[in-house]
Formats: C-alpha cells, sequence, structure tokens
C-alpha cells in the first residue's frame, strides 16, 4: 500500500477521492491539503460518508499547508491537484522534501519550470509524473493495439480538432484558464498529444501559428457571471508535427470557436491500409472506428460531392469492439499505476518523460508562432508500456 497526500481539493479532486476510495486498492489517501479549508474538510466528509457507505477506506487528516504535508514521514506520494501556474511550486518543493510526485496536466507553465523539475527528480531518483491518463482507458489502449498489429498499416499521419468557444459560459471559476499555464493548448492539449505519442510515439519538430482572438471574456456562469476576464494567453492555436517516424499531424486546439457542445473532438490516425477514428482523449472508452478499403463500395463515377452520397460522416467505418479495461472516469489510473511502479520498481506509464515531452510539444509550437519558423525538440520521448488486462479490476500489474 503507498500512502498519498492531496494537495489542493477543488474540482478534480471528486473523481480522484472516489476512484481512490472505491477502485484502486493500491493506493491509500492519508491527508488532504487545500488554501481553502472547506474544501479539504469536504474531502474527509467524502471518505467519511464513503465509509458510512460500507466502502473500507482511509480517513485522511487535514494538513494546515502542504509542508506539513511534505514533512510527514507517512506520505509517499504527493498528488499535486493545484491550478496549472501552481503545479511548478507544488511538485517543486515536494521533490525537495524527498516526495515522488503525481500532478494534473500540465508538468509545469513552461519548459524552465519543467526543465527543473525534471532535474529534481532525477537528481533525488524520484517518481515523477502525472495526467493525463485517460491514454490508459480501453478507448485508446485498443487504437494503440490496432495500430501495432498493423489494422491501418504504416502511419502516414493524423489530425486533431478540440473545438469549442472556452469555458465561461458553465466553470464556476473560469477565470485561470485564460492566465499563465492556461489556453487551449495548455489545457486540453495534454489529452491529444499524449494520445498521439501513444499512438504514434516521439515528435521531432514543430511548427505553429497561434493567437488571441478577444482581449477578454464575459463570464455568463454563476456565481461570476456578468465579470469580465482579460485574456493572457492565445486562444486559438494551430501546429504541424514532425514524428520522428516519419509521418506528419496536425492539431487545432480553441476557445474562440462556436461548435457542436457534444461534438467538440475529433481525432483520425491515417495509414496506407486504413483510417482509424480515434474516441475523444479526454475519456477512457467511447467509439473506436477502423476504415478500411476493402469494405467499401465500389465509387461511382463522377465527382462524388455533386453525387448526392451518404453524409453521415461515420459512414464506412466499422466500429471495432474494445479491447482493454479502464471504460469509465478512471481518473487516478496513472496514480495507482506509480504506487504499483514505486513498489515493484518498474517505469510508471505516467512518468514525467512523457509529460516533459508533451510540454515541449506545446511550447514549442506557441514559440514557432512567436518566430514564425519550424522548431525542433530537445527532448526525447519513448513509448510506455502498454496496458495489461489483469483479472481484477483496479489492480495494476507489477
Amino acid at each position: 500500500m503507498v500512502n498519498v497526500a492531496m494537495i489542493g481539493v477543488g474540482d478534480i479532486s471528486g473523481i480522484y477521492l472516489k476512484n481512490i476510495t472505491e477502485v484502486f486498492h493500491g493506493v491509500r489517501l492519508v491527508g488532504v491539503c487545500d488554501l481553502i479549508p472547506e474544501r479539504a474538510e469536504k474531502g474527509v466528509a467524502f471518505c467519511k460518508a464513503q465509509r458510512e457507505k460500507g466502502i473500507e477506506c482511509h480517513i485522511p487528516r487535514i494538513y494546515p499547508s502542504m509542508f506539513d504535508a511534505f514533512n510527514d514521514p507517512e506520505v509517499d506520494v504527493i498528488l499535486n491537484l493545484t491550478r496549472p501556474y501552481e503545479h511548478y511550486e507544488v511538485s517543486k518543493q515536494a521533490l525537495l522534501h524527498g516526495k515522488h510526485v503525481y500532478s494534473e496536466k500540465p508538468l509545469a507553465a513552461d519548459m524552465a519550470e519543467g526543465d527543473e523539475l525534471v532535474e529534481l527528480a532525477k537528481k533525488h531518483n524520484l517518481y515523477m509524473g502525472g495526467a493525463p491518463d485517460t491514454f490508459m482507458g480501453a478507448g485508446i489502449q485498443t487504437c494503440r493495439k490496432l495500430i501495432d498489429d498493423g489494422m491501418i498499416g504504416d502511419v502516414v499521419g493524423s489530425a486533431c480538432f478540440m473545438i469549442c468557444h472556452g469555458h465561461e459560459t458553465w466553470h464556476h471559476d473560469p477565470a485561470f484558464y485564460y492566465q499563465r499555464g492556461g489556453g487551449p493548448m495548455m489545457d486540453m492539449g495534454p489529452y491529444y498529444l499524449t494520445a498521439l505519442l501513444q499512438l504514434m510515439g516521439e515528435v521531432k519538430g514543430v511548427t505553429g501559428v497561434a493567437q488571441k482572438s478577444f482581449d477578454e471574456r464575459l463570464i455568463t456562469s454563476q456565481p461570476h457571471c456578468g465579470q469580465k476576464v482579460a485574456v493572457e494567453v492565445d486562444t486559438h492555436i494551430t501546429g504541424t508535427l514532425h514524428f520522428a517516424s516519419g509521418a506528419i499531424g496536425t492539431i487545432l486546439t480553441t476557445f474562440d470557436v462556436h461548435y457542436p457542445l457534444r461534438n467538440q473532438a475529433r481525432f483520425e490516425v491515417y495509414g496506407t491500409k486504413g483510417t482509424l477514428l480515434v474516441p475523444d482523449p479526454n475519456t477512457f472508452a467511447g467509439p473506436v472506428r477502423l476504415l478500411r478499403p476493402e469494405d467499401q463500395e465500389r465509387p461511382k463515377p463522377g465527382d462524388p460531392a455533386l453525387l448526392n452520397m451518404e453524409t453521415n460522416p461515420f459512414y464506412g467505418y466499422r466500429d471495432m469492439p474494445l479491447l482493454f479495461d479502464y471504460r469509465d472516469n478512471s481518473r487516478a489510473l496513472g496514480l495507482a499505476d506509480m504506487c504499483q511502479a514505486i513498489q515493484s520498481g518498474r517505469e510508471a506509464r505516467c512518468n514525467y518523460r512523457q509529460q516533459h515531452h508533451v510540454l515541449d510539444i506545446m511550447t514549442s509550437i506557441i514559440e514557432s508562432s512567436r518566430q514564425g519558423r519550424y522548431l525542433p525538440l530537445k527532448t526525447h520521448y519513448t513509448r510506455t508500456a502498454a496496458m495489461k488486462n489483469n483479472p481484477m479490476h483496479g489492480v495494476l500489474d507489477d
């Protein structure tokens, strides 16, 4: 059993609390800490309610400050669920105090911070890594196996789109999405880029174009309805990815475009023998669809656009069965995997090399726009191990 202290008990903490107490058997939450004491109290209350329902779980203590957690000899891992611009300082202090770290995405707000954290983890021989762990779910793992098994042939390229009009219409406190460490690439890009690395491997270099379409945003959600937020980051960003394999990918992330709420993600991987539609990488499952030319009807003579062809965007694709576990919202799966890795000595799947490479891609796309040129990446990447189907849900492999 590995003991974990949670720093930051905000919105995302709810699913972590649920899964740590209900699903993952190798993780014990021993303490919580938040700058707003009521949030920490709610975290403890949740665990008590779980116990009352008959769920066997530890009741965590409340730390007055994060340093109390760092100095607690019982704590093995710091779970950093603070806001993006706070990730660096919390993770840094945890590492300096000899604790392993699992943080929400991104690793840090810029590469200088990310580089320093990586060097600290190496120097002190500590595990560090973090979200997203959605790639460990049934959807992306099934796609990885289909690609690795040659179902679309050699990978030629990919295209990813995350399209929405920002979070100020629904999030109760959306300002940080438009501050340092925020924006659509830093917020949502990690899901898409981590999945791409798992499916296609290392990225060698990037080009990018980015802009800030609006100087301020009007909040229409409660409790800040009517307030305006100053925009400090780019909010419409496109990037071209040059993979080490020779494949070429494109990614678009935007908070500036009106788009259907239930259709904000599009993710395609193209091969010499077919095309794979990847599910929303912000989820653990979703439909996996495969198109192969031998499954298609013979094309009619003439321009397809003028022949009143089928307009269903999924026409011609086959729905593929999901081949792996973890189909529900399984956040904390990566944390559980890290805890198992600490005990067995293997590499964690959500390790800092992966987070660091993703951060390098995201910041280089934005910097490429500033400089107006192609930028080679300074980090390298090797895919982590594929998931295994273990006999017991919530138990990770050694």
